[in-house]
């Protein structure tokens, strides 16, 4: 299966259903060494799951990160002194404690030929910010290390050469800047 920038959520989360059916919170899952974003909408089913207010399950539960020049929410990981660790809400014998409520991109995660695919989708749809130089000068990094999905070329995303072009030259800074 091609699945592209324009790839329908629907499909995209049955996709991701395959792996995460199999193996959600099981030993050596990517629960266990990441956790995922929050799309819009994540935010508040979670917190209606879990009985508590938006800002306290914030505070508790949830980091801001940047990425793509995008500040994003996304559940702890306990590191415990290492570059990685579990999610917060992974337990170890009952598995993802708001698993009928996880973020979007931990529905996504696939342990398939796809899986990084599925990455690249929500990055493309939740991160990347094609109006954003700072975002698109971000994701050019990323896209040295690795290949676009269809939909997520430069030239895609910015398709007034022009403007890419300085984009990445630097001469365009703000969003506003035309």
């Amino acid at each position: 299966m091609i699945i592209s920038k324009q790839t329908p959520k629907e499909i995209v989360l049955k996709l991701g259903e395959e792996c995460a059916s199999q193996n959600c919170g099981r030993k050596n899952h990517c629960c266990n060494y990441s956790t995922g974003f929050l799309a819009k909408g994540d935010l508040p089913k979670i917190a209606k799951h879990l009985r508590m207010k938006e800002d306290k399950l914030k505070e508790k539960y949830l980091d801001e990160k940047k990425l793509f020049n995008t500040t994003a929410l996304k559940p702890k990981s306990l590191k415990g002194g290492k570059q990685y660790g579990p999610c917060i809400f992974l337990h170890d014998t009952k598995g993802c404690m708001i698993h009928e409520v996880k973020p979007l991109q931990c529905k996504l995660y696939s342990c398939k030929d796809y899986g990084f695919d599925l990455t690249q989708w929500f990055y493309l749809n939740h991160l990347v910010n094609a109006d954003d130089p700072q975002s698109v000068r971000e994701y050019a990094e990323f896209l040295k290390f690795n290949t676009p999905i269809p939909g997520g070329n430069l030239e895609e995303l910015v398709p007034d050469k022009q403007r890419l072009a300085k984009i990445l030259d630097y001469q365009i800074f703000a969003k506003e800047e035309k």
